[in-house]
């Protein structure tokens, strides 16, 4: 131990004494800990921040039926709106009182209108029309006033549940509770406020109004397909009440058993295994860049470590002539060569952090610290310092004693 903690001494002094050869020595340990320290954790702030906005969206235990359903390729998406019928609320009042497994279904259609007030006016916000049993699920919260109520959204009345940021361009610092907005020129009364949701991939979720689905329909007609929101009574059988649901929606198109489901399904856990697979994509080709610098930095390691035997030969054969085995001049060399491996991996990982903390400063992605990432980037960085160091080792090792000391 105490050798080993001459040599680890030892390496600190002479990267004290050569600082920039030193950060030559290890710059492709320092890009490579920092490029994935940096990326590990922007993917762990997407993962946590994607996990949340999907859960607040959708709900546990729920799903949604929608005319088209998650499809990732463009193409077969527009030909999916093209030929498929949309989804109507007959078909969603069919779907909740077809089985036990199916508790509330909320119907939804959106589209896109300027909002009024006085002389103010926000263009193209999203309009949402909801219908009563929006209350049961997670997706809005009123920050000021109240939500509106089951009655009004049931008979179709000319109220509104505004965005935060709708709000403070509307209204800037007036209360806008009770007041009277205009949506393509129809008169809506302000009931709540809904709290601050911030913006999904740099898409603002504050920017909408919403109201009851009857007075979208005399807004913008009814001749548009509706995105239906179902709760399963039992939040461990969401595959079974998708089951169920989709027989109800074949029974109530009269689809036969050989044509396939002209309706789409998806779960927060479709879009998070979607996700899941995309960011170990991203995460494999970091491996492949990392590698290569890692190797880069390695060798560049070893060609600096066999200069620095070559630099102390004399000193090395009169440890051989005192007594040093060959092991120990073997550990010696690794030991330094790993200590200074490490240090730019400890430099690495500092910047990657500063890198990643930038990042989601600067930009839309957020970024979240772990704690195992250090010690993946030191263990990487020791690995390469042992492996790269072990040629130069053993060849210092190797040199023999008396014609060390003769060496100017």
């Amino acid at each position: 131990m105490i050798q080993i903690l001459e040599a680890v001494k030892l390496a600190l002094g002479s990267i004290w004494a050569n600082k920039i050869r030193s950060i030559m020595m290890v710059l492709g340990n320092i890009v490579a800990v920092t490029s994935i320290i940096a990326v590990v954790s922007l993917i762990q702030g997407m993962n946590s921040y994607v996990t949340e906005t999907v859960t607040r969206e959708i709900g546990v235990g729920s799903f949604k039926l929608e005319k088209v359903g998650f499809i990732t390729d463009q193409e077969e998406e527009r030909r999916a709106w093209q030929t498929r019928p949309d989804v109507t609320l007959l078909e969603a009042r069919a779907i909740e009182g077809f089985s036990p497994l199916i508790g509330p279904v909320m119907a939804e259609a959106g589209a896109r209108a300027n909002v009024t007030f006085r002389e103010t006016t926000v263009d193209s916000t999203r309009i949402r029309g909801v219908s009563s049993e929006y209350d049961q699920f997670s997706g809005y919260q009123a920050e000021r006033g109240r939500l509106p109520s089951r009655m009004e959204v049931e008979r179709g009345r000319p109220v509104a549940l505004i965005g935060w940021d709708t709000a403070d361009k509307l209204f800037k610092t007036r209360n806008p509770i009770d007041q009277r907005i205009q949506v393509n020129g129809v008169h809506f009364r302000v009931v709540g406020v809904n709290e601050k949701r911030g913006s999904v991939f740099g898409n603002p979720q504050d920017e909408f109004v919403l109201v009851p689905l009857g007075a979208f329909h005399r807004l913008f007609g009814s001749r548009r397909s509706l995105e239906l929101t179902i709760k399963a009574t039992d939040p461990d059988r969401v595959e079974a009440a998708m089951d169920e649901a989709r027989v109800a929606m074949r029974i109530e198109r009269r689809l036969r058993p050989s044509q396939p489901d002209n309706f789409g399904f998806f779960t927060s856990e479709t879009l998070l295994d979607f996700w899941s697979n995309l960011s170990r994509g991203f995460f494999a080709i970091l491996v492949g860049v990392v590698s290569l610098s890692l190797v880069v930095g390695g060798v560049v390691i070893m060609n600096i470590m066999l200069m620095v035997v070559s630099e102390r030969t004399r000193e090395i054969g009169l440890r051989k002539a005192l007594g040093a085995r060959r092991r120990d001049i073997v550990w010696q060399v690794l030991t330094e060569s790993t200590t200074l491996s490490m240090v730019g991996g400890l430099m690495g990982t500092l910047l990657g952090f500063v890198l990643a903390m930038i990042v989601a400063a600067l930009t839309p992605i957020p970024a979240a610290i772990e704690p195992w990432s250090v010690p993946l980037g030191l263990f990487m960085t020791a690995g390469v310092g042992m492996f790269f160091g072990l040629y130069p080792a053993v060849r210092a090792a190797s040199l023999d004693p008396i014609e060390a000391l003769r060496r100017e």
